[in-house]
């Protein structure tokens, strides 16, 4: 406690400083917070003018013409007669030099109230110092805006795990390699969209609001509608209003969108990520196969270079075509039971605890095999594989398949032992479907549990009006982020993810 007490009087004796600065500037008549500035080079781009100069023209000596650069302070070196200083913007870094005979001494004065931190602008010329680092020789130099807090030590950064996530600009600031990892997720976005467009996809947005939480297995956000006087819930899947359009006519269609739900928080969940879903008329779960494997390595190639990430130790190779392995014989790998000799509840159960696998209260059949499937089957799932062809009691969605009464034609995809993608053949039968739906309500209200799927009549009633042969995907857009960066935790490739409030970790 002392300690922290400590830091914060320092904080504290630090800001006071910085705005004695401020009032310094203000006192030279100088705007510390202008509302625009024209700068005329990044600081990537002004280094490149001095290479290219100096390929075409090798003698000593080189200046540029004239740049303009912004960006903030981040060291600040020297004193006298000459000031260096290291100034960051969002393309990287380049030093700048200021000297008392090239600036005037109203100029040459500034500096002495400028702290790392502050954003300022810069004109002069780009040259090499004999250290061999390209500098911009600073002829004039403007105040953009007065930083008051003081950033995290250049070289200890952000030691707080904690406070890297809760204050993410700071992490950015500090961290470059943390802001390239979160920010490869906007690249994925823009690579796949290209991809399904370049099929024909068409691109939609539906309701985050929905009157029935439906389409996926898993608790709901609640809320309500204060006009409407009735309770709303934030979608867990886009997957019904998407089967919708197919009705509908629209053969290919997708979504990039936020889905949220009510879980837990660790490594792999956060409760509000974003999902891709796509559906594409008279397809099937194999023609999904192929499109999955075939967009990863894409977006594999189109971020990274190659087909090739490094994930931790591993060496992960998504180029396509990716092992599919079938659901019952690998369960039967790995774990010894084979789920079609144990189809009541009290039967799998026996079979678990007999293996150490702990099994929740109140679980029904399908949701103690998925457990069965999460402890044995996929830590040894590495290499990207699609497990395929799952009982029907896991996929109330999923059309059977053919010449079997308890199978349908599911995948799931996998790579590095997590999941990144669930897929069927979609059900478009209304009669199967319906009854499907009517089992998942009477199996939730019997075992309470939150996260069965539930009856929507709108989506029923719009597939008896004859919904074509479908192929559906949902793919998890952080999963495939985490993959494509080699990140190890899902909160590393989201920018702002959810945590505990600072009350909840004072309370711990």
């Amino acid at each position: 406690m002392e300690k922290n007490n400590n830091i914060e009087q320092d904080e504290n004796r630090l800001i006071e400083a910085r705005k004695a600065n401020l009032e310094s500037l203000r006192s030279l008549g100088i705007n510390p917070y202008p509302s625009k500035f024209h700068k005329t080079h990044t600081s990537l781009e002004a280094r490149g003018m001095l290479e290219d100069l100096e390929l075409n023209h090798p003698d000593d000596n080189l200046k540029t013409e004239l740049v303009i650069v912004a960006g903030r302070v981040m060291a600040y070196r020297g004193q006298g007669k000459i000031i260096f200083v290291d100034l960051k913007d969002g393309y990287g870094s380049i030093q700048i030099a200021f000297r008392s005979d090239l600036l005037t001494e109203k100029l040459f004065e500034i500096l002495k109230f400028i702290d790392i931190g502050d954003f300022i602008g810069v004109e002069g010329v780009v040259f090499r110092t004999r250290r061999g680092e390209p500098t911009i020789e600073a002829k004039k130099i403007d105040v953009l805006c007065k930083s008051l807090r003081p950033l995290p030590d250049k070289w200890s950064g952000l030691q707080d795990i904690e406070k890297r996530y809760r204050q993410r600009y700071l992490d950015f600031i500090s961290n470059d390699s943390s802001k390239e990892v979160a920010l490869v997720k906007p690249k994925i976005i823009a690579s796949i969209r290209k991809f399904l467009e370049e099929k024909n996809f068409v691109e939609v947005e539906t309701p985050i609001l929905v009157p029935v939480a439906a389409g996926a297995m898993a608790k709901p956000f609640i809320t309500k509608h204060n006009a409407l006087d009735r309770v709303l819930y934030l979608r867990i899947a886009t997957e019904l209003n998407l089967k919708k359009l197919i009705v509908g006519g629209v053969d290919k269609v997708f979504e990039l969108g936020r889905i949220f739900r009510n879980e837990g928080i660790d490594h792999l969940h956060n409760p509000e990520f974003t999902t891709l879903e796509s559906y594409e008329s008279y397809s099937d779960y194999n023609d999904v196969m192929k499109m999955v494997e075939d967009m990863v390595a894409a977006v594999s190639e189109n971020v990274n270079g190659s087909q090739i990430v490094n994930i931790g130790d591993e060496v992960i190779d998504l180029t396509p075509p990716w092992e599919r392995l079938n659901l019952r014989d690998t369960i039967k790998k790995y774990s010894g039971i084979d789920y079609l000799t144990c189809r009541s509840p009290q039967e799998l159960e026996k079979e678990m605890q007999s293996r150490g696998i702990h099994v929740e209260q109140g679980s029904n059949w399908g949701r103690m095999l998925d457990k069965v499937i999460s402890y044995s089957v996929e830590p040894n799932l590495r290499q990207p594989c699609f497990l395929i062809d799952y009982p029907v009691e896991m996929s109330p969605l999923a059309k059977k398949k053919e010449g079997e009464d308890n199978i349908v034609e599911r995948f799931e995809a996998f790579v590095c032992g997590g999941e990144l993608a669930n897929a069927f053949t979609e059900l478009n039968d209304p009669i199967d479907q319906r009854k499907r739906f009517e089992d998942q309500e009477k199996l939730r209200k019997e075992s309470g549990d939150d996260e069965l799927d539930r009856l929507e009549e709108d989506f029923l009633i719009a597939i008896e009006h004859g919904m074509p042969p479908t192929g559906g995907l949902g793919l998890g857009i952080d999963r495939l982020a985490m993959i494509i960066s080699g990140a190890k935790s899902i909160r590393d490739v989201l920018i702002f993810p959810q945590l505990k409030t600072l009350q909840d970790n004072n309370d711990d």
